[in-house]
């Protein structure tokens, strides 16, 4: 399955997981890794506002550089009671992550920019994820095979992180990184994409 676009798409992103979802979503597109340095939350900013903004900075980064590109930016944030839980800076972070989340509810907040030229469509999509409580020895495990270390929240629920989930309540995709449903709606509203017959 592959869709028509009437315009080069790009994602602003060295995300894996980002670049599987828009290839299994059919969309053709190239990737280009934006060059920005990622700011901190600021004080007082929501969650997905934060994931929003840091979305537009990496859309807006590759967009300056690729005018006639429709440019999409994404980031995931992770947080429970008002703490932001980003990629790890070594082991023991992410094992205390990942032990501070065990047992409880968090969220996932996944911001999205679809840039081009001075036209900008921005979203969030926030996920309720749930983990189960788990052995010491689990994380240990997890944590020593390295999958969490460039994943906010220290774990990938596409990957070995999905041990540890007990349920989820919304968008599995904005959770890998991408909601690619909301992605391609805004595609198709901006006239960028189409099915054969339905030209942009």
């Amino acid at each position: 399955m592959e869709f028509i676009t009437n315009r080069q798409v790009i994602l602003a992103s060295g995300s894996p997981r980002r670049t599987e979802l828009m290839g299994v979503a059919g969309i053709p597109f190239i990737v280009r890794k934006p060059q920005v340095e990622e700011p901190p939350i600021r004080q007082g900013e929501m969650p997905a506002a934060y994931a929003e903004r840091l979305a537009g900075l990496k859309a807006r980064d590759v967009a300056a550089k690729e005018p006639e590109s429709v440019v999409i930016g994404a980031d995931t944030v992770v947080h429970q009671g008002g703490r932001v839980y980003g990629k790890p800076s070594d082991r023991e972070e992410a094992k205390a992550f990942l032990e501070s989340l065990c047992g409880s509810v968090h969220s996932v907040s996944t911001g999205v920019c679809v840039a081009h030229g001075d036209q900008e469509r921005t979203f969030s999509v926030t996920t309720d994820v749930e983990f189960r409580s788990v052995p010491d020895w689990v994380i240990d495990r997890y944590v020593d095979s390295g999958d969490p270390m460039d994943k906010a929240g220290a774990y990938g629920i596409q990957s070995g992180g999905a041990l540890f989930v007990k349920e989820i309540r919304g968008d599995y995709h904005a959770v890998v990184g991408l909601p690619i449903a909301d992605v391609f709606e805004v595609l198709h509203d901006m006239g960028v994409i189409s099915g054969e017959g339905d030209e942009p």
